[in-house]
């Protein structure tokens, strides 16, 4: 997704940190055309692949081909398809329900499930998200537009990545951007002959007032991957670097009783505080084991949590640090917080545009329920979130979600930074692409907290100069106040 360990376009040192194709917005690489639908009897017979021939998703502006053991997709926009960034395998034989679990080409591990509901409907799930997306059979097969070649000059490809923007970005409004005419004057200095490095600052130029961690510019590289030459973020945002981060850590250690043990290669910590205070540093919901898939991250995350709550009757409060969160996915965030409940609630609800014409459109709400881990032990007391600017993306959905735990945690440090939707990934030209948000994730009462970000309950210096010069944290000293005083 540098803030923390970042794993989305908007927060990689490269586009190749992207994860897995087909997230109905993170597209694949064109490949094999012409699927045919699936034969007489097909639904019948385990191990037979019911999903052969195309598909379009509810929103996210993809098509879906599935043709054989391979799967493509297409970037669609009402003016253009173009082949996607990513392609993938089938993995095993389909299930007895007709499922099918493909992987990144190259992979020997499913990443996603594709499961059809009936001939013509079929229901997308990645491993290390949230939520479902539906697709549609397209009766017709792959539209001829797809099968032609796009045009490359500078006109078209601004044309696409304005259409993209339109058609799917949902915070327009609320940033007070008017798309339309700032395209259209971007527009007027294209000639077919602008040449890329003069594209790309144009691009970056409208890109840069959404003020959006979730927005970003990838071109193709000399060894032909992509390089990130633009990342947004939120106006203001401090972007730690190492030594902040060492200077952090030294802060964090000085209040431990005992040194923080590490799991998922750095990026999970645990720790006891004075006073029979557990502590929880997650500096990223992704990379705890290298080329890995999805299964094996969770399991190294239960691991960190079985240290954690190996008594949690002995726990006289928890503190959950993800200042330095640069986010990755949302399921393991999810369970992190199965493990910190006795009961099931509501973490929030998901929605995606899903009309080019009209950004009022959105997807039917997808509910997504935390529910306790039966046989693990879990802790139900009282907890403090530590959050900051550099909480970003699955930080703040998580953070999102335990506000609806009871007790709720409270929340110390500063706003999160203001991105919550997974990214799309869409391929505007063989040099160019871009990472862009198209979900909300609403609260209960429907709201969202894109742009500002989840606020704290109690408002410290994060990781100041002047904090860290004396080796403090008074977030952190806050908490454990708070949780002793509940004692």
């Amino acid at each position: 997704m540098g803030i923390g360990h970042r794993t989305s376009i908007a927060r990689a040192a490269g586009v190749a940190a992207v994860a897995l194709a087909l997230t109905a917005g993170t597209a694949g690489a064109a490949g094999a055309v012409g699927g045919a639908p699936d034969g007489d009897g097909a639904a019948g017979r385990p191990g037979v692949n019911r999903l052969e021939g195309v598909w379009q998703t509810d929103g996210y502006g993809t098509i879906v081909e599935i043709h054989g053991a391979t799967f493509t997709t297409y970037d669609v926009t009402r003016i253009s398809c173009t082949p996607g960034f990513l392609g993938g395998t089938q993995v095993g034989a389909p299930g007895h329900d007709g499922a099918v679990r493909y992987g990144r080409a190259g992979k020997t591990y499913a990443e996603l499930t594709l499961t059809p509901q009936g001939r013509n409907r079929a229901v997308y799930r990645e491993d290390s998200s949230v939520g479902t997306r539906n697709l549609s059979r397209l009766p017709g097969g792959l539209p001829a537009r797809c099968t032609r070649p796009a045009p490359q000059d500078a006109l078209a490809v601004f044309d696409r990545f304005w259409a993209d923007f339109e058609e799917n970005y949902p915070f327009f409004a609320a940033k007070g951007i008017d798309w339309q005419a700032r395209g259209a004057q971007a527009r007027a200095g294209i000639t077919p002959q602008t040449d890329t490095d003069t594209l790309q600052g144009i691009l970056t130029g409208l890109l840069e007032p959404l003020g959006d961690a979730h927005t970003a510019l990838g071109r193709k590289r000399t060894d032909g991957g992509f390089g990130l030459v633009f990342g947004g973020q939120r106006p203001g945002t401090q972007d730690p670097d190492d030594e902040t981060r060492e200077q952090a850590g030294r802060a964090v250690a000085a209040q431990l009783v005992a040194p923080e043990q590490t799991f998922g290669r750095g990026r999970l910590g645990v720790g006891e505080l004075p006073g029979g205070i557990g502590y929880l540093r997650v500096s990223a919901f992704d990379g705890y084991v290298a080329d890995a898939p999805y299964q094996t991250k969770e399991a190294e995350l239960d691991r960190a949590l079985d240290a954690l709550l190996a008594h949690p009757d002995r726990l006289n409060g928890l503190v959950i640090d993800l200042r330095l969160n640069g986010g990755g996915s949302d399921a393991l965030g999810l369970r992190i917080a199965s493990r910190l409940t006795d009961r099931p609630f509501l973490a929030y609800r998901k929605v995606a545009r899903n009309d080019p014409a009209d950004p009022t459109a959105y997807t039917r709400p997808d509910p997504l329920t935390v529910r306790p881990i039966a046989g693990a032990t879990r802790y139900t007391g009282p907890i403090a979130l530590l959050t900051a600017g550099s909480t970003v993306s699955a930080g703040e959905t998580f953070t999102q979600a335990m506000a609806e735990r009871r007790p709720a945690p409270v929340r110390i440090g500063e706003n999160t930074q203001g991105v919550f939707s997974d990214v799309m990934i869409k391929l505007i030209s063989d040099d160019l692409l871009i990472g862009l948000p198209n979900e909300k994730f609403l609260t209960r009462d429907g709201s969202t907290f894109d742009g500002p970000g989840i606020p704290p309950d109690v408002r410290t210096p994060v990781f100041t100069p002047e904090e860290l010069s004396q080796g403090r944290d008074s977030a952190l000293t806050a908490a454990r106040g708070i949780l002793g005083a509940q004692r």
